[in-house]
Order: C-alpha cells, then sequence, then structure tokens
C-alpha cells in the first residue's frame, strides 16, 4: 500500500480546514470541563490540551488562532464575557509560542544530555501536580462537566500518586524511548507560562478597572499552573500518538 500524505501548511486547502476544527476543539473541550473559581470569577478547564495540541502538530499558527479564538468563544458561552479580550490574546500568545518552540528544537551534544534535560523536567512536573494538587484540588470540589454539577471528594493520596506517576512517565519516555521528549514538555510548560503571567497581569491591574469585579490575581496562579500541568498531561501523549501515525506532521514547517 502507499501512504497517503496530505501536506498542512499556509497555502494548503485544508489549512484553514484544519484550523476550523481545533479552534472547535478547543472551545468544546473548556465548556465541557469546567470548575468554578471564586476568588477570580474565573475557572479551571482543560482547554489548555487543545491548545497545546494544536500547536504541537500544527505549528504556531494554528495553535494561535484555535487557541485565542476557541478558548474566547469558550468564556463567552460560559458567561465569562470579562475575561473574552484577555483570552483571546493570552490564549494565541500560549498557542505561538508552544508552536514556535516546538520548531526550534535545538540539538544537544548528547542523547545523555537530552535524557538528563527531560529527567530534571519530570520531575518539576510531578512536583507541580501533586503540590498544587494536594493544596487546591482535593477535598470536596465542585466539578461541572457540560451542563451537569457533581460534588466530588479527591483525596490527597489521588494527587501525590498522580504526580509521581507522572513524573515516573515523563521520565521513563525520555530514558527509554524519545530522549528529545523533554523539548515537548518545555515547550508546553513555556507556553503555559505565558498563560499564567497573563491572567495574573490581567487580573491585578485590568480586570478591576475595565469591568470593575475584583479579583485576587495570586490566587489563580496556582490553579493556572494545575491547568497548564494537566492540559500537558492530555496533549503531550495524544501528540506522541499522532506522531507515530502522521510521522510527516513531526517534520513539518508550519
Amino acid at each position: 500500500t502507499i501512504p497517503i500524505v496530505v501536506k498542512v501548511n499556509e497555502k494548503s486547502p485544508v489549512y484553514l480546514t484544519v484550523t476550523a476544527i481545533f479552534t472547535a476543539l478547543v472551545c468544546v473541550v473548556t465548556i465541557m470541563f469546567s470548575v468554578y473559581v471564586p476568588a477570580t470569577e474565573g475557572f479551571f478547564n482543560i482547554g489548555e490540551s487543545m491548545v497545546f495540541l494544536s500547536a504541537l502538530l500544527f505549528g504556531p499558527y494554528v495553535g494561535a488562532f484555535a487557541g485565542g479564538v476557541g478558548s474566547m468563544l469558550a468564556d463567552i458561552l460560559l458567561g465569562y464575557t470579562y475575561y473574552a479580550p484577555a483570552t483571546l490574546v493570552i490564549k494565541a500568545c500560549e498557542g505561538f509560542l508552544v508552536g514556535t518552540l516546538k520548531k526550534k528544537n535545538p540539538k544537544l551534544i548528547s542523547e545523555s544530555h537530552w535524557k538528563f534535560f527531560t529527567l530534571i523536567l519530570g520531575i518539576i512536573v510531578g512536583l507541580l501536580l501533586g503540590g498544587i494538587g494536594t493544596t487546591y484540588y482535593s477535598g470536596d470540589v465542585t466539578i461541572t462537566l457540560g451542563a451537569q454539577t457533581f460534588q466530588l471528594y479527591i483525596p490527597l493520596e489521588f494527587w501525590i500518586l498522580l504526580g509521581v506517576a507522572v513524573a515516573i512517565s515523563i521520565s521513563a519516555f525520555g530514558f527509554l524511548a524519545d530522549p528529545e521528549f523533554g523539548w515537548m514538555v518545555f515547550s508546553v510548560i513555556s507556553g503555559g507560562c505565558i498563560m499564567v503571567l497573563g491572567y495574573f497581569l490581567y487580573q491585578m491591574f485590568l480586570l478591576y478597572p475595565l469591568f470593575k469585579i475584583e479579583a485576587v490575581a495570586v490566587a489563580e496562579v496556582p490553579i493556572n499552573i494545575g491547568q497548564m500541568i494537566i492540559g500537558a498531561i492530555v496533549a503531550l501523549p495524544i501528540t506522541k500518538i499522532v506522531w507515530r501515525m502522521l510521522p510527516y506532521l513531526k517534520e513539518s514547517k508550519n
């Protein structure tokens, strides 16, 4: 059999279709799972996963448009219109940075350097996930799935075990399968940091002057870090699976 390869770049007829699909995915996934955050009148969501996925698979421009527009639409549809302008800019910058870094994969001196780099990132991600989860997402938690709201109890041990599992998984993958996996992790974490900083600055300096909404900006920093980590955990393995099925996407210069 002869493999069919569809090139997706700015000149491809399917480029706009891919962009539209991922814009819709970002919007839908953001809406489908959300946790209200009273301190900032905002919400935790897993839409970051689709922002990361679009940028890793199809580059900075798809990542920027899908991340910015898709996330903004979700804010509007969920009733968080006062976050929509900031979300458009912040998530667009996030998607653009992730897609850009993915293309700039540096060549370290040896495979052992990549393995060490991935090990360190795995430990950092695991510690962040375990620490933030046990502090902010354990105990009684209200979760919204679509139009349904649920009350759940999440024990501390869940986040500790999940943090350990994630740290081991990232490190093991870097050692056993793909030494350069650490750069993917670095790319999404860097983009996520743009998101965390962007919302902090918006809540600190613009949310009240523009919309008369008071927010404890620092309260959402760990929540957004958790959102970034969960998004990475979802997006990274999906990206690897898609790359295995469609290897030309990994080498694409979108």
